[in-house]
């Protein structure tokens, strides 16, 4: 009876310490990971490229998650800033760099110099245009994911068929307003009723973003505003000039009139030429029937220049949010920079010269054709109304294009407009 006492203790023992054992060795609940609302605005395209990367970001950080809410560019500042006043901001934000200043001015959002510093964040790796962009005060208030320009895609089997291709497949285009203008009336000749030399919509901002673009190329042009900021004076001989020039373009139907959607016209053969932004890139080479050519907008007047913008990281004013949550912001932020060759795949230029300067980002074919564009790059001017002011040239230029109005009026009534809006 002893022995056999004995020997159930022991049976006992053993099995309570193998049972201790157990519970030592069995995995502790995982932590919860940070998790970020982050806000963005993609329409078209690009929104693809964006989901990949904040996926590839949350496969690869165990530790914080990244929910991406996108929504349309037509009322997302909107939405943002009723977030912000509200209380209900994200943790996490596109602005692009154009209303930036309101935000800044408003503050909305956040001064990021010292996070930045703790996440180990190098603002020297940007581009120097680009970084410039984000700087209010002497202070960083957002991180530049890229820069975004306008540049001119080509089909190259019309203009091949026309001879209007160089050696290495670029466009024949000649010097100034004539070359330009006498390299669209040759390839009109020779394309197929309906297939338009060059498309731009007749109505929205583009028409805007090209007339910007040459006045910005002129000696003494691309001024907007007075010294003082208190004033338009965009209606002068260099600014009238280019965009007489645009309207040229329209009145002789190398623009064909009433277009709506201009990418599409391209995407499906129905025009040689498009001027538009970078992130048509990304949609247009998955076409394998189009046989697609990228170029900057060309000079047509005294040296490179084009109007730009640039997607920016920022975080929102949040009293509440938690230094866990800014660093875990950060965290993203800087990898976003580091990893950018998967946002340049859209067809944006990264804002990280390293990364532009890689081997994986000169693998991808046509981004390096227009890399530089960054370098010249005509931002609008910093004012905190800038996005409404931009809507009134739009309609005077609407108004020019349909013949409503000549360009010298377009321009008068956009400045006397716009000055109104400046004394509220």
């Amino acid at each position: 009876m002893i022995t056999l006492s004995i020997l159930l203790l022991t049976m006992l023992l053993v099995m309570g310490g193998c049972g201790t054992d157990e519970a030592e060795e069995s995995p502790q609940a995982a932590a919860e990971p940070v998790t970020l609302e982050y806000w963005t605005p993609f329409s078209g395209g690009d929104n693809i490229f964006m989901t990949e990367l904040v996926q590839q970001f949350n496969r690869e950080h165990g530790d914080i998650r990244i929910d991406q809410i996108n929504s349309r560019l037509d009322d997302y500042y909107s939405r943002l800033r009723t977030a912000i006043l509200s209380g209900n901001a994200p943790d996490l934000a596109i602005i692009h760099a154009t209303n930036l200043p309101q935000f800044v001015q408003n503050g909305y959002i956040e001064p990021l110099d010292g996070l930045a510093a703790d996440s180990g964040l190098d603002w020297s790796q940007f581009n120097t245009k680009i970084a410039e962009s984000t700087v209010y005060g002497g202070a960083h208030y957002a991180v530049p994911l890229d820069t975004h320009t306008l540049v001119l895609y080509y089909n190259k089997k019309y203009l091949k068929e026309a001879g209007l291709l160089d050696a290495g497949d670029k466009p024949l285009i000649g010097k100034g307003e004539q070359g330009f203008t006498e390299f669209l009336q040759q390839l009109k000749a020779e394309l197929p009723p309906g297939v338009a030399p060059l498309a731009l919509p007749s109505t929205r901002i583009d028409s805007v973003w090209l007339w910007w673009s040459l006045y910005n190329q002129m000696q003494g042009g691309g001024v907007f505003y007075n010294p003082e900021g208190t004033q338009a004076v965009f209606n002068n001989k260099e600014s009238l000039q280019a965009l007489e020039f645009v309207n040229s373009l329209y009145e002789q139907e190398l623009i064909p009139p009433d277009i709506n959607d201009a990418f599409k016209l391209f995407y499906d053969g129905e025009a040689a030429m498009l001027i538009t932004g970078v992130w048509g890139t990304g949609a247009f080479e998955q076409d394998e029937q189009l046989e697609l050519g990228v170029v900057p907008v060309p000079v047509i007047y005294d040296h490179p220049a084009v109007w730009g913008d640039s997607h920016t990281l920022a975080i929102p004013a949040k009293s509440e949010m938690s230094a866990e949550k800014r660093n875990a912001a950060m965290i993203f932020a800087r990898w976003a920079v580091e990893h950018g060759v998967m946002w340049a795949e859209a067809g944006h230029v990264p804002s990280s010269r390293k990364v532009v300067e890689s081997g994986a980002y000169a693998a991808l074919k046509f981004r390096s054709d227009y890399a530089n564009t960054a370098n010249s790059v005509a931002y609008w001017p910093r004012n905190v109304k800038q996005w409404s002011i931009n809507e009134e040239i739009i309609r005077q230029f609407e108004k020019m294009i349909y013949k409503e109005q000549s360009p010298e009026q377009a321009l008068q009534k956009a400045v006397d407009s716009i000055n109104l809006q400046l004394k509220k």
